[in-house]
C-alpha cells in the first residue's frame, strides 16, 4: 500500500528539519561546537588578543603618547590593562636586568635594546623622532642655531651621556665641531626640559615631541636634518613575562595604523 498525503508530508517534514540541523552544525565552530557570538568580529587582533594586565617599561619621552595609546588599546579590549613605567631608557635597561616584572620594553634607541637582547624576543622599530633646542620662554638669547650653544653666557643643559637623547646631543654637537659646557647632565629628556622650562637653565637638546608639548613654556628651535640626528624607538616583549602573549600582542599593536596614528598625530616620524 502506498503512503498516505499525510505520512508523505511527516516524512517531508522530518528531512527538512534534518538538513537545517545539519546546516547549523556546519556554520558552528571546528569541533561541532556553535560558533561563539561575535566570532566574525571585524578586528580579530582586538578579539584574539588575550586579556592580561600588563607592564610596559617605556622611555620618559613617551610618556604622553603612551598614555593616549594605552588608553585607546584599553578600550577596544576590556578586561585588559596597560599600566607604563617611564625612566630613561638606561635606567630601564638597568630594571631589566635585575629582573624588575614588566612584560615589555620600548627605548629612545636601538643601541640600549641590542644591549638587552639575552632578556627580549625581537625587537620591532614603532616611531622615530628628532632633536630640537629648547630654549628658554621668549628665548632672550635669541638662540637660533646649534653654533650658538657654545656661547659661555649660556646656561645649557644636556641629558647624560648615557641617556639616548644626550648621546644623539652630544653626536650632532661633536659633528659640528661645538664644544658646550653644560651646567647639568640630567638622567633623562624631560629632566632637560622641566630645567629649560622652570628656568633654570637657557637652552637644552631635546626630543622635538617633547618640547612641542611645553607650549609657549619654552621656544623650539628647529635643527637642520643635516646636522640632527634620528631617534628609533625599539620595542619588544619581556622574555621574564607571565603573560608572554599579551605582550606580544600590545607589541604588535604598536604598529599598526590605529596605533601609529597615535603616534603621528603627537608629532612622532613613522618607523
Amino acid at each position: 500500500m502506498s503512503p498516505t498525503p499525510i505520512r508523505r508530508r511527516a516524512v517531508a517534514a522530518s528531512a527538512l528539519t534534518a538538513a537545517l540541523l545539519a546546516g547549523l552544525t556546519a556554520c558552528g565552530s571546528g569541533d561541532g561546537k556553535p560558533a561563539a557570538p561575535g566570532s566574525g568580529s571585524a578586528d580579530p587582533s582586538a578579539s584574539a588578543a588575550p586579556r592580561a594586565s600588563l607592564t610596559v617599561l617605556a622611555a620618559s619621552s613617551l610618556t604622553d603618547v603612551f598614555k593616549t595609546a594605552g588608553a585607546a588599546y584599553e578600550k577596544a579590549r576590556p578586561g585588559t590593562k596597560v599600566t607604563f613605567s617611564f625612566a630613561g631608557s638606561q635606567e630601564l635597561a638597568a630594571q631589566v636586568r635585575q629582573g624588575a616584572p614588566a612584560d615589555a620594553l620600548v627605548t629612545a634607541d636601538t643601541r640600549t635594546m641590542d644591549g638587552l637582547r639575552a632578556e627580549t624576543g625581537e625587537p620591532e622599530i614603532i616611531a622615530k623622532n628628532r632633536l630640537v633646542i629648547a630654549a628658554g620662554k621668549g628665548n632672550p638669547f635669541k638662540i637660533d642655531e646649534l653654533k650658538d650653544l657654545a656661547d659661555t653666557k649660556l646656561k645649557v643643559v644636556l641629558a647624560a651621556p648615557e641617556v639616548p637623547v644626550g648621546r644623539y646631543g652630544r653626536l650632532i654637537l661633536d659633528a659640528q665641531k661645538i664644544e658646550v659646557k653644560p651646567v647639568s647632565q640630567e638622567p633623562n629628556v624631560r629632566a632637560v626640559l622641566g630645567k629649560v622650562e622652570m628656568g633654570e637653565a637657557d637652552a637644552g637638546l631635546v626630543y622635538r615631541t617633547d618640547s612641542a608639548r611645553s607650549g609657549d613654556k619654552v621656544v623650539t628651535v628647529e635643527i637642520p636634518d643635516e646636522q640632527n640626528a634620528v631617534a628609533a624607538y625599539p620595542a619588544a616583549t619581556l622574555k621574564q613575562s607571565k603573560h608572554t602573549d599579551a605582550a606580544a600582542a600590545f607589541v604588535a599593536w604598536l604598529s599598526t595604523p590605529e596605533a601609529q596614528k597615535i603616534f603621528q598625530d603627537a608629532g612622532f616620524q613613522q618607523p
